[in-house]
C-alpha cells in the first residue's frame, strides 16, 4: 500500500517517486481536462505514456504523435517531449519515469509557456 503523504498532488496530476516505495520506476497518473499539458521538457531517462482513455497529441522532438485509448508512446532519453489533450473529453494517462526520482529540465521559461500549461511546482534535481 501507497502511502498518501508520499504522493503529490499536481493539479491534474499525482505522482511518485520510486525511491520512497523501493521501486526503480517513477509514476504519474494523470487526469486532465482537454488542454495543455506539461511545458517542453526532457528528462536523462525514458519516460513511457500509457494512455488509458481520451486522447493525447504528443509532441517528441518536434514531431507529433497522435494516442488514443490502448496506446503506448516513449518518449527516449533527452527527447525534448510534450502533450496536450485535444479534447472532446478526459485525458487519463499513466506516466512511467525510468528512474527512482525525477529529474526534468524544463526547456522554455516560465514566462513564455502558453496560458494553462504547466510545470511541476517544485524543481526537482538529481
Amino acid at each position: 500500500m501507497i502511502d498518501a503523504a508520499r504522493v503529490w498532488q499536481l493539479g491534474a496530476a499525482s505522482e511518485i517517486e520510486g525511491r520512497t516505495t523501493g521501486s526503480e520506476a517513477s509514476v504519474i497518473v494523470v487526469d486532465m481536462p482537454p488542454g495543455p499539458g506539461p511545458a517542453l521538457h526532457r528528462h536523462p531517462y525514458a519516460e513511457t505514456f500509457i494512455v488509458l482513455e481520451g486522447r493525447a497529441r504528443f509532441t517528441i522532438e518536434g514531431r507529433d504523435v497522435e494516442a488514443s485509448a490502448g496506446s503506448v508512446v516513449v518518449a527516449p532519453a533527452h527527447a525534448a517531449h510534450t502533450f496536450i489533450n485535444p479534447g472532446p473529453g478526459r485525458l487519463l494517462q499513466v506516466d512511467v519515469h525510468a528512474s527512482d526520482h525525477f529529474v526534468t529540465e524544463w526547456l522554455v521559461p516560465e514566462a513564455e509557456r502558453p496560458r494553462g500549461q504547466v510545470a511541476a511546482p517544485r524543481e526537482r534535481k538529481a
